[in-house]
């Protein structure tokens, strides 16, 4: 059942998934990992970007990293903190997690934190899995994630018609999932629903169609009394990024489309729209 349409001051979420450019799913094909030392990274000044445009719009965000990303560039993560912003994990080696086992998803996601630990002091309590990786084969996962200490999930998207992710039964609003480990907190992520299409809300979609329709589902979502999650790659404000070769003409479209304006249309979002981080939408509207 819908609530009622949010008071405009209460702010949508604001989420960044720190990874570079070669590290996304759609790469790995053609990107082994043993590799990934070898390539021209662009994750610190990418994000180091995405930090100046929030500091201007005075918004912050939850960012969830890379552990891989937080060995390599501990200074970024301190400074991701220094600016006020929240933390969380996206796991160590962006590997999907229905890929894995029960074990080798426990070591991922330990690695990760303490490597952002490591880093920059912050014990994360959010997560989100790599491409929306928990799916309904992979919600073993919420348990190990309560039996680790994390507090906030946001990796089940509730929507269909996806190739790699999507639950399209799951519970749109912010709520409590008990697991045999303890009670985790889920946020899902956003889609505009229309009949049988869904538009997410962020990453390729906000690439693809104008900024009027991510405006327009933002506004949708909150009219069912929900906060609209948007989320964001550092990589997709870098149109001068190297071009990965040989990647299909799927994985190509979905990951260079309208590069060369996220930034611009980012700002404008900014502007338009209220957001802040992850647990602070939590703590203003879960009890209500």
């Amino acid at each position: 059942m819908n609530r009622a349409p949010l008071e405009p001051l209460t702010v949508n979420a604001l989420t960044v998934d720190v990874e570079d450019y070669f590290q996304v799913s759609a790469f790995d094909g053609r990107v082994c990992r043993s590799t990934w030392d070898k390539l021209e990274c662009r994750v610190e000044a990418n994000t180091d970007r995405l930090l100046s445009i929030f500091d201007e719009a005075d918004v912050r965000a939850t960012f969830f990293v890379l552990g891989w990303v937080a060995d390599r560039y501990p200074a970024l993560l301190r400074r991701i903190a220094a600016s006020g912003h929240e933390i969380g994990s996206h796991g160590y080696w962006h590997r999907l997690v229905y890929d894995l086992t029960p074990d080798e998803f426990a070591q991922d996601l330990l690695a990760s934190r303490e490597a952002i630990a490591t880093a920059c002091g912050v014990k994360a309590i959010a997560y989100r899995a790599p491409s929306f990786s928990i799916v309904e084969k992979s919600l073993w996962a919420l348990s190990i994630l309560a039996q680790h200490g994390f507090k906030i999930d946001s990796s089940i998207f509730p929507i269909c018609g996806h190739d790699r992710y999507g639950v399209p039964t799951a519970n749109k609003q912010i709520h409590d999932l008990e697991t045999p480990q303890g009670t985790l907190c889920e946020f899902p992520p956003s889609a505009w629903t229309r009949g049988r299409m869904s538009v997410p809300i962020g990453g390729g979609y906000f690439r693809l169609f104008p900024l009027s329709v991510t405006l327009q589902a933002i506004r949708a979502v909150r009219r069912e009394g929900r906060p609209a999650m948007f989320y964001i790659h550092p990589w997709e404000i870098d149109p001068w990024q190297p071009r990965i070769r040989s990647i299909g003409l799927k994985n190509k479209f979905r990951h260079y489309v309208g590069i060369a304006r996220t930034e611009r249309r980012l700002r404008r979002l900014l502007i338009l729209q209220p957001f802040g981080p992850l647990t602070q939408v939590v703590q203003a509207v879960h009890a209500v």
